[in-house]
């Protein structure tokens, strides 16, 4: 019910925040300044950072978040359309965490357009309500597949990939209740303009976010250094170690991820509470001493942070997971011709066997050597006085008759 309540006073601020924006643009309507270049005359001033070719770097992070966005979209087609071609239960279970990861990543892409137009009570409330839970999302996305590889590297069965999308989804919720609860209070409660809030609030509501990331990334570093805790006494084969090695891969490409994200939060953050401050008090002093007052760069730095952050998770672990995923694995029972262990295969048909030792037998001695010779001509005489043509045989064949023992004779006169 409090979700419900949230979104529905959403939904009234937004409407308002509407309607104020409406009123107050009919109002000025008189004095609205030239279009700038590449802008046309119907498109309010707002938004006319996104067609303004004399200022670039709008037009710039429009068409690399655009990118990101159209990037993560076929990303998410080729995956789903692979689907049926994965059958291993330990590769598919990646696939619910990176199909929820990419959705989000096009949730990131889209909310910076937000923090290029200009400001008003509707906007505000958007980029306070999304910021923090679409981050919170992602991070949580790489905690789990952090969980996942830990067990896959220790030798364990991986859970679902829709439970593991679950507990992402679960763990991203705690973050869309602050969100919500800080908004509520501070515009619904206090009265405050959602576009007026101090920075140090806004970076304080992104801590539970920035603990998810810290969590992945000592997961991530684990499951490289460490890898998994294996029973003692428990035998490893080849197979079993080529399985770990392609799962520290995975998690070397998400510690990676992790690694630059931590990197560009620091930056955005430092930037966020300490240069915009001494950008706003050096505009003042100019301002004040007649002159043209600096831009103040908050809002196009939390712009450029998104579409930052959207292509890190993207480059660094939605494309190598997705490759690593739809691999095909290399066949088990391919024969290792650098192994010496390996069983030697029986003799074909008509092969010789090697020749063994012959050990004498003093109770069989029933050809003498005149037989023997005998034998060699093609003839031998049997004990009765009769004479048998003699059968010649290669190699050392045992008879149970008046024979015993025939020796390989080569080459037969």
């Amino acid at each position: 019910m409090s979700v419900c309540a949230a979104v529905f006073c959403l939904v009234c601020l937004v409407s308002c925040g509407s309607a104020s924006a409406s009123s107050s643009s009919s109002a000025s309507s008189s004095h609205v300044p030239p279009p700038p270049r590449g802008c046309g005359v119907d498109v309010e001033p707002p938004y006319r950072v996104l067609c303004d070719l004399e200022s670039v770097w709008g037009v710039v992070l429009e068409a690399v978040a655009c990118g990101g966005v159209l990037s993560s979209l076929i990303l998410s087609v080729v995956l789903l359309v692979k689907l049926h071609c994965i059958c291993d239960t330990d590769r598919r279970s990646g696939l619910g965490p990176l199909l929820l990861l990419l959705v989000t990543l096009m949730g990131l892409f889209s909310l910076s357009l937000a923090y290029l137009v200009g400001k008003n009570q509707a906007l505000c409330v958007v980029r306070r309500a999304l910021w923090g839970p679409l981050f919170a999302l992602c991070f949580s996305c790489l905690l789990v597949q952090g969980l996942r590889l830990r067990k896959l590297v220790a030798g364990k069965s991986s859970p679902s990939g829709s439970s593991l999308a679950g507990l992402g989804a679960a763990l991203a919720l705690v973050q869309g209740i602050i969100s919500g609860e800080w908004v509520l209070l501070t515009v619904v409660r206090e009265g405050h303009p959602a576009c007026d809030y101090p920075p140090v609030d806004f970076a304080l509501t992104c801590a539970y976010t920035l603990g998810l990331l810290l969590v992945a990334m000592g997961l991530s570093l684990c499951v490289v250094l460490c890898g998994g805790d294996m029973e003692a006494g428990e035998p490893e084969d080849r197979n079993t170690e080529d399985e770990r090695k392609r799962w520290r891969c995975n998690g070397i490409w998400l510690f990676l991820s992790c690694l630059a994200s931590a990197l560009l939060w620091v930056a955005w953050l430092g930037f966020y509470l300490y240069g915009n401050p001494a950008l706003r008090s050096k505009g003042r002093a100019e301002q004040s001493g007649g002159r043209k007052s600096s831009k103040v760069w908050d809002e196009p730095a939390l712009a450029v942070a998104l579409v930052t952050q959207g292509w890190i998770l993207l480059i660094l672990h939605a494309v190598p997971e997705a490759h690593l995923c739809l691999r095909k694995p290399a066949a088990a029972d391919a024969p290792d011709y650098f192994d010496g262990i390996q069983p030697r295969p029986p003799p074909q048909f008509g092969e010789e066997r090697a020749a063994r030792p012959h050990r004498p037998f003093a109770d069989n001695q029933a050809f003498s050597m005149e037989e023997q010779s005998a034998t060699l001509r093609g003839t031998y005489r049997s004990n009765q006085g009769s004479i048998r043509p003699a059968i010649p045989f290669r190699g050392h064949v045992y008879q149970p008759t008046e024979m015993a023992l025939v020796m390989n004779g080569g080459a037969l006169w």
